[in-house]
């Protein structure tokens, strides 16, 4: 009797196509160095929230939500946490989610209408697409950081007949370049077609722009902006904001469908959250120590190994090939340093590459550190 063929062989031949295009992922614990997390502010491990949440048991504040927002599970520590929100980020209302990717997903699944145009820089978060394919608005791709094809992309849709309302999607600083669009001149574009401007602050929260509120700071008040601010990387804990006018946040808690199903994020963990946004609010102590690092990796980066860096916080390093980008990685990690290797799809075919990420885990010396090792390891693409 011939052994029986595993259901699952379909995807163990997925698995193996990956590996031989050398972009089979897998799990790995961190070690070393931080060159790779998001707790840019070094917030996630601090002695200030781990404070925050013991007095937050002390004061028998629930791990557990044990429901969704519209059942038993609304906390006050959720709605403490809006109001916080609300008043740091000047926004009319904030509504909370518990993770980046559920946040766009509720926003573009259910905000956008029939008729309406969508149009998004094309190295969008995969959490707005995703959420625009189960959503009923047209959609168009922009190319990175251009806001004229944007404005050729709505101006086409017009010409085509196009009547509904058009949404301008972009990120302030986007996770894999670390660089951005000008904001300014996209805000007056928003305005000059009567477009919803959503801008997604994951990266730039709590780091850049006044008070650390974002690169989009400056838009506070403006009835055609919404605006998506990430818990869980720069505050160090877990979730993310919408910010907008309060009518969106009561569209969203009724026609939102991801945020209807889902049970609440954790009450302790709203709690800590509005102790991180009072912290970065009220001291920009951080945010220098960040700034200064960043200079100083773009200089070292120089020196080393004759690159020019982003100027940012985040630092891509272009490899090129995945494997080869793996591999540097790997020997990176050899160094004592966690670097990982960022590949297609995550980034166009062709430009694998490590992505630097600074946060205040280090300091000078092991950011001098990494790239003599970087240099050490041969010759890279420039």
């Amino acid at each position: 009797m011939e052994p029986q063929r595993s259901p699952f062989a379909h995807l163990a031949s997925d698995l193996e196509h990956l590996a031989t295009l050398g972009r089979r992922r897998a799990l790995q614990p961190f070690a070393g160095l931080d060159f790779t997390s998001n707790d840019y502010l070094g917030l996630a491990n601090s002695l200030e929230l781990r404070d925050a949440a013991s007095e937050a048991v002390a004061r028998h504040v629930p791990i557990g939500s044990g429901g969704s927002r519209l059942l038993r599970g609304n906390h006050p520590e959720h709605e403490a946490l809006e109001q916080a929100a609300s008043r740091y980020f000047r926004a009319e209302s904030a509504l909370y989610f518990g993770s980046g990717y559920m946040a766009n997903l509720t926003l573009f699944s259910a905000a956008p209408q029939r008729g309406d145009l969508v149009v998004h820089d094309e190295w969008i978060h995969a959490s707005v697409r995703d959420g625009l394919l189960r959503g009923r608005a047209q959609v168009a791709i922009a190319r990175h950081n251009d806001l004229q094809s944007i404005d050729d992309a709505i101006m086409d849709w017009r010409a085509r007949g196009g009547v509904g309302r058009a949404w301008i999607v972009v990120e302030s600083l986007y996770s894999m370049d670390g660089d951005g669009p000008d904001l300014v001149a996209l805000a007056e574009l928003a305005e000059r077609r009567e477009a919803i401007l959503v801008i997604d602050e994951a990266h730039a929260t709590g780091v850049l722009g006044d008070g650390g509120r974002g690169l989009a700071a400056f838009l506070d008040g403006c009835d055609n902006v919404i605006i998506v601010h990430t818990c869980g990387k720069a505050l160090g804990t877990a979730g993310a904001l919408i910010c907008a006018p309060r009518v969106v946040a009561d569209f969203l808690t009724n026609r939102g469908r991801p945020f209807i199903f889902s049970t609440a994020p954790s009450p302790l963990v709203a709690a800590v959250t509005r102790v991180a946004i009072a912290l970065v609010e009220r001291d920009a102590t951080r945010r220098e120590r960040l700034r200064a690092l960043v200079a100083f990796a773009s200089r070292e980066l120089m020196r080393w190994c004759g690159l020019t860096a982003s100027g940012s916080h985040i630092i891509p390093i272009i490899i090129g090939d995945d494997r080869a980008a793996v591999d540097m990685a790997a020997r990176l990690r050899g160094h004592g340093f966690d670097v990982r290797a960022i590949r297609p799809p995550t980034v166009p075919v062709g430009t694998a590459r490590l992505r630097i990420a600074l946060t205040l885990n280090v300091d000078e010396a092991a950011i001098e550190a990494l790239f003599e090792s970087l240099a050490s390891e041969g010759k890279l693409p420039g």
